[in-house]
């Protein structure tokens, strides 16, 4: 088809698009994936206890006692041994990051509400990390299970 074939061709009425306008937007909701859900709170969690320990510091009971070497309102001695167990116990929730990402559904499934529900008991104390424990748990344990692909003959 030459070139004076198409113009000619694309002015025929029949081929036209109708032009419309509204005034109204449609706003389209897509559903978000399971493990990026998870992910997502596990990274709030983090935050939020980041800052509550940061923000703790802010307190004159907080600051005299790391001064002296102790965690306030506990009595704990802030030494290598503490800092380790420290580590460990944040290294969980950290993991559970990449993990939620890249676990099978079933696997995460489960680790997902283990992990959480061993969390709550620990932060019993905070309700805002409490309650995103809790969406953790509750978005693992709702996960669709998979769909099966029908075989075929």
């Amino acid at each position: 088809m030459n070139p004076q074939e198409y113009a000619a061709r694309g002015a025929q009425p029949e081929e036209q698009i109708p032009v419309t306008t509204t005034t109204t937007r449609q706003y389209r909701d897509t559903q978000v994936d399971v493990k990026l859900v998870l992910c997502a709170l596990w990274i709030a969690m983090l935050f939020v206890s980041a800052y509550v320990d940061i923000f703790g510091f802010l307190r004159a009971d907080g600051l005299n006692a790391a001064l002296h070497g102790k965690v306030a309102t506990t009595g704990f001695t802030i030494n290598q041994v503490f800092l380790i167990f420290t580590l460990i116990y944040i290294l969980l929730p950290a993991l559970m990051v990449a993990l939620s990402l890249l676990l099978k559904p079933r696997v995460n499934r489960i680790i997902n509400i283990v992990v959480s529900v061993l969390y709550i008991i620990t932060f019993l104390g905070s309700l805002i990390e409490v309650i995103l424990l809790v969406a953790i748990a509750r978005t693992a344990w709702k996960w669709p299970p998979p769909q099966i692909a029908p075989s075929l003959p």
